[in-house]
């Protein structure tokens, strides 16, 4: 068990440090700034990468709300949330403890102005009020789980579960850094807002309610509803021995 809680824990860093850390570093750097878009991939290469290094030990989860997402959709037992989820946040943290320790090496360096921390209203990018951050974030946990649970059901394609992931998560920024920073992630959140303090910890709660609530709500949506039958064809493109080709 240990093996795969330090997995967890060093996949949550590596999320945090290359989503977080290229928001905060490189995403306004005079005239080569990667931006919005640049930190979208950032993101999904992040969790792609550590998926493929550290899936096989831990199930490569680095969320809360994929950990409860895999518990309701009957993937994942219960007596190994809580576990789980200290892990990830001590990866979040400690990364956030990193980003914190590098971009305070430059003058005028001031946490305060953000440190990708999530938020809405006045601290949303995009001024977006808290309803439209809710239904935002609730949203886009929902479909970013459902892909991680189809992308890894025993029927999904062999081997490609990474790729779909990643590439889930960086167009979930792209849709949603304007209304929230975008969170999707509870240990994600977490990390920054313990250093920004204030406002960011006191906007804490919806980005630990929405992301675990579309979480929850796909994996229940997948387990009672969506879950194909083991014993159809792994999708391949190619028809099976005993499938037929239909007009």
């Amino acid at each position: 068990m240990f093996s795969k809680l330090l997995a967890e824990s060093i996949g949550t860093f590596w999320l945090v440090l290359g989503g977080c850390g290229s928001a905060v570093l490189a995403a306004r750097f005079p005239e080569v700034g990667i931006g919005l878009t640049g930190v979208s991939l950032a993101f999904g290469l992040s969790v792609l990468t550590a998926a493929y290094a550290l899936g096989p030990i831990s199930g490569g989860h680095f969320n809360p709300a994929v950990s409860v997402g895999l518990w309701a959709g009957g993937r994942f037992p219960g007596r190994h949330l809580a576990p789980y989820i200290v892990s990830q946040l001590i990866g979040a943290v400690v990364a956030s403890a990193v980003i914190y320790l590098i971009a305070s090496g430059k003058a005028g360096f001031d946490v305060q102005a953000g440190f990708a921390a999530n938020g809405y209203g006045e601290h949303s990018p995009g001024g977006y009020s808290m309803e439209a951050a809710l239904v935002c974030e609730l949203v886009m946990s929902f479909m970013f789980v459902l892909v991680v649970l189809g992308a890894t059901h025993k029927a999904a394609p062999a081997g490609f579960a990474g790729l779909a992931i990643g590439l889930a998560l960086a167009l979930v920024h792209l849709i949603s850094i304007p209304v929230t920073n975008t969170s999707v992630n509870p240990a994600r959140s977490t990390g920054p807002a313990l250093f920004v303090g204030g406002w960011a910890v006191v906007q804490l709660w919806m980005f630990w309610i929405a992301p675990l609530l579309g979480g929850a709500m796909a994996g229940v949506l997948y387990r009672t509803v969506l879950q194909r039958d083991l014993t159809e064809p792994v999708v391949s493109g190619q028809p099976g021995p005993d499938v037929g080709v239909h007009a």
